[in-house]
């Protein structure tokens, strides 16, 4: 009679499943396009998205175009800038008690040493609504890479290792076996960067004071030892580059588009090299404001962006001369330069990580270096 009543236990048990798990799928699926649905009438309720970005990161203009065109009720405005200037801006216009911005899109610091600390995030998971946008599975390394300390405000949606650049006439990269090879001598006076007190190189700030083999020795000598030009105009530093006027360079940009038009400038590979190279999400984070203006608007807009959808998007349109490569797995890289690519197998030292997002230090311990050594960005 027992092993009766636990067969029809069994029996039941199986009936049960297959009666209610596809009807609670079902009622799962319905209910998340029923939130979805509700969020993108109230946004169209709200006619309009104003997003902070980084000008100089990306070009996010044509990416908010293209989500006006996916929903024309709902109106993209924007404000562009330097991501520390964009940073600056919500902060002042929040102790003035405007609340204007609804989501801010640029670099990983100005996000974290900005926004974060200064109080004006809110949590972006609760907003997720799209299954495929929660679903961590179809994100690299099969979780979502939050950049804050709580894991919840601030999303990294692309990946690039960092890279210095080289003018392959002046330079051999087979003499380079450790970042101790940029301090020789006869690289002294050869080297142009970004000027290392904005927030345009912090990735590479972060990986040489956090990394246990440089730390801050390291960055008094290559920014104050070396001689080198600091300047504001990255593309105009790749053209400097390309055209032999320094052999080495820390935050050119748009060097793919330049060795196609046949300059020679190409980038180390570093992950080989004593200290293994760096990871970051660099310009490629997305957060929410609080206080909003509209919320729905900047939930709808959150949701599609980093969607296979948005994703695809933001590969082609963000940097078309050398496009980012997206964190969601489900993006072809295939339109990717190899520059922009992780090497598998390759050693990283991952910049995004909670515990290395205070460039407090960091930016004290440059601005002495750039004091000491006197002139200014040209």
């Amino acid at each position: 009679m027992r092993i009766e009543v636990r067969s029809l236990i069994a029996v039941l048990a199986v009936v049960l499943f297959f009666h209610f798990g596809p009807w609670k799928a079902a009622w799962a699926q319905g209910d998340w396009k029923k939130d979805w649905e509700g969020s993108v009438q109230a946004a169209k309720k709200e006619g309009q998205v104003n997003a902070y970005i980084c000008g100089i990161c990306y070009n996010y203009e044509a990416v908010l175009e293209a989500f006006s065109r996916k929903y024309p009720e709902i109106k993209t405005v924007w404000v562009s800038g330097a991501g520390n200037q964009m940073g600056s801006r919500i902060l002042a216009e929040r102790r003035a008690g405007k609340y204007l911005a609804d989501v801010f899109l640029g670099g990983a610091n100005t996000n974290f040493n900005m926004l974060y600390r200064g109080k004006a995030l809110d949590p972006l998971k609760p907003a997720f609504v799209l299954p495929e946008v929660a679903d961590e599975a179809k994100w690299f390394e099969g979780r979502h890479r939050f950049t804050d300390p709580e894991g919840k405000y601030i999303l990294g949606f692309i990946a690039s290792p960092g890279s210095v650049y080289y003018n392959s006439k002046l330079v051999d990269p087979k003499e380079f076996r450790s970042y101790q090879d940029f301090l020789l001598p006869k690289w002294r006076g050869k080297i142009v960067s970004l000027a290392p007190t904005d927030f345009g190189v912090g990735a590479l700030l972060q990986f040489l004071y956090y990394h246990p083999a440089l730390g801050p020795e390291f960055i008094r000598k290559f920014f104050g030892g070396m001689e080198m030009t600091f300047s504001r105009d990255n593309r105009q530093m790749t053209d400097w580059l390309g055209s032999g006027k320094f052999a080495i360079c820390v935050g050119c940009r748009g060097t793919d588009r330049a060795r196609r038009q046949g300059l020679p400038v190409d980038s180390f590979n570093d992950s080989g090299w004593k200290e293994g190279g760096y990871f970051t999400v660099g310009g490629g984070t997305l957060s929410l404001v609080n206080r909003a203006p509209h919320p729905h608007a900047a939930q709808v807009f959150a949701n599609w962006f980093l969607s296979r959808e948005g994703q695809m998007l933001a590969q082609k349109l963000l940097n078309p001369d050398s496009p980012p490569s997206s964190l969601r797995l489900d993006v072809s890289k295939n339109e990717i330069p190899e520059e922009n690519r992780l090497i598998v197998g390759g050693r990283y030292f991952d910049v995004t990580r909670p515990e290395y997002a205070d460039m407090a230090p960091i930016l004290k311990l440059v601005r002495e270096v750039v004091e000491a050594r006197g002139g200014s960005p040209k």
